[in-house]
């Protein structure tokens, strides 16, 4: 298969946990490619995602590596082959390369957790609350920008209702639920839906409410998207605006994955969350 000079995050990810398995396995790139048979530039090429690999090369070399862990290898076999055309795909001239990535990201989860101080969680915005908040954004937008990042946000909700979704956690603190984007009419719109959508049975809306005690929090949005095995788990740090930042170190992961616990264990329950939101919407 031919290289590729725009890889895409999944195609990094592929090519960075073989390295990692060869480097645990104490070889260098000319080491392992002598015992696969190939140049040295072809290794390297696998390991920075330019070159898309069949599933029977990731067991091969899986092999050679001396890793016997057959989740993580059958994972890192179902990774390979050519870019999915996905409907992410289309924007890839029109948003932040990062933005196409991480709705690939969602699409191949296992499951999703998120945590916000600020924000409602992308995946749970209404229409008119992602327009209101793209429309502040400093410095501001073109009508056109706006509209395509609308469009991206609405069509990354469809992961929450295909069939068989992943299941879903939103960690709220009150002060997003209190932001009002769009005036009292959006804003009790958008509180009516996460009502709504916390009825799924695959969502999980939970509320930490003002005067909750050891919130561990920097302010930061948290999403983090659990892969087929733990060890292809990704944190994205979302700015709401484009900037996203994807972190998959293990101890970044440990890290996070600590912090969402102790921020859901400050949470009220998911019935008293319900009750929250619904006294809010009262009194807008």
């Amino acid at each position: 298969m031919p290289p590729t000079s725009n890889p895409t995050l999944r195609q990094r990810r592929l090519g960075a946990e073989l390295r990692k398995l060869r480097e645990r396995a104490g070889l260098t790139a000319t080491g392992a490619a002598a015992l696969l048979g190939v140049n040295q530039a072809r290794v390297s090429m696998i390991e920075t995602g330019r070159t898309p690999i069949s599933a029977d090369r990731v067991r091969a070399m899986a092999g050679v590596y001396d890793c016997t862990d057959d989740r993580l290898v059958d994972a890192l076999a179902a990774m390979t082959g050519r870019r999915a055309r996905g409907w992410w795909e289309e924007y890839r001239d029109h948003a932040p390369v990062a933005l196409v990535d991480l709705a690939e990201l969602e699409h191949h989860a296992v499951a999703l957790r998120a945590a916000l101080i600020i924000h409602i969680p992308a995946l749970l915005q209404t229409t008119d609350h992602a327009r209101a908040l793209f429309q502040q954004v400093a410095p501001p937008m073109r009508q056109y920008e706006i509209e395509h990042r609308l469009t991206h946000r609405m069509k990354r909700q469809g992961v929450l209702h295909r069939e068989n979704p992943p299941p879903y956690t939103a960690t709220i603190h009150e002060a997003a639920l209190r932001m009002g984007f769009g005036g009292p009419v959006v804003a009790r719109g958008q509180l009516k839906h996460l009502t709504d959508m916390s009825e799924l049975p695959h969502v999980t809306v939970r509320v930490i409410p003002f005067g909750a005690p050891h919130l561990p929090t920097t302010g930061q949005s948290i999403d983090y998207v659990e892969g087929p095995v733990p060890q292809l788990d990704t944190v994205q740090l979302d700015t709401h605006y484009g900037a996203c930042e994807f972190l998959d170190a293990e101890t970044q992961l440990a890290k996070y994955r600590a912090v969402l616990d102790r921020m859901e264990s400050c949470a009220l329950s998911t019935a008293e969350s319900r009750d929250f939101i619904h006294r809010l919407i009262q009194d807008i």
